[in-house]
């Protein structure tokens, strides 16, 4: 028997200049969801404001706000959601959403991604593709088992399986949610024609551009990729802007880390797992 429903948890710092097209693309979908929660992560413009008036026309907005201890942070960001988790006062939905404040999608992506997830039981965490809007040329990426975090749905029992979200300070939760759905069973799925605008560009509170492709590299070395993968993933992104440029710059910030040893705070079991498809991928391709 179809059950589409579903819960979602965003979390929102400093967003009123595009969290209304993200609550208008909630409020228009087919079928809406059971409870939305936004957690007002510390903001200090009018997000706050945008939200109260939107749950005050939709009752299943509910807003919560939780002291922020610091700046905009990766490691934040999991912790409002976890807050939000917490939060969430409805029991009976099938599936859980993880979005960004900052997103905009079709009426429909929520039904179409239920009905793909209905049809085949195995599939535990998945998504539309993450496109920044100023991206030129449309990327299709090579690896369609990770789900960015600003849109990853989950089956509730994939999500209470893999347990509480675990932050790393350079960033890649999201990644590390992908890798643990599929150590205890389920599949991941990335769906490229569910598209799912990002409004501003891929970790813009980072810093420049070459700042943030400098942590992409020390970004990767924390969640534990493989040196040999992350040089040919590098390799792989050379026509990316900026062109030639931007690959070595990541590796560099991934060679960085890796000679300075920084450290990591995810688990070994995750790491060692991470490293085993990376190089099962690599056979893959070369084999």
């Amino acid at each position: 028997m179809s059950n589409l429903t579903y819960v979602l948890v965003t979390p929102a710092k400093n967003e009123a200049k595009y969290i209304p097209e993200t609550i208008k693309s909630v409020t228009t979908q087919k079928i809406k969801p059971l409870e939305w929660v936004i957690v007002n992560d510390g903001s200090t413009d009018g997000t706050e404001q945008i939200v109260l008036k939107a749950a005050q026309q939709y009752p299943y907005i509910k807003l919560v706000s939780r002291t922020a201890k610091s700046l905009h942070s990766f490691e934040s960001v999991v912790w409002a959601i976890e807050y939000g988790i917490q939060h969430i006062s409805v029991k009976n939905y099938a599936f859980i959403g993880l979005i960004d404040a900052d997103v905009q999608f079709r009426s429909d992506y929520f039904f179409l991604l239920m009905k793909k997830m209905e049809s085949k039981p195995t599939i535990g965490l998945a998504g539309g593709m993450v496109v920044d809007i100023t991206t030129r040329r449309l990327r299709v990426p090579r690896n369609k088992k990770d789900v960015p975090g600003a849109t990853q749905f989950f089956r509730k029992e994939c999500f209470e399986a893999i347990g509480p979200l675990i932050p790393v300070a350079a960033g890649g939760w999201d990644m590390l949610t992908c890798a643990q759905a599929r150590m205890v069973g389920f599949e991941t799925r990335l769906y490229p024609d569910l598209i799912v605008k990002h409004l501003k560009p891929r970790n813009a509170s980072q810093g420049s551009l070459l700042k943030r492709v400098w942590n992409m590299g020390v970004r990767d070395y924390a969640l534990g990729y493989h040196p040999v993968f992350e040089t040919l993933k590098c390799i792989d992104r050379i026509r990316e802007a900026p062109m030639l440029f931007g690959a070595f710059i990541w590796l560099m910030g991934y060679s960085f880390a890796f000679l300075t040893r920084k450290d990591r705070n995810i688990p070994k079991d995750i790491l060692e797992f991470i490293r085993k498809e990376q190089l099962q991928r690599i056979r893959e391709i070369f084999c």
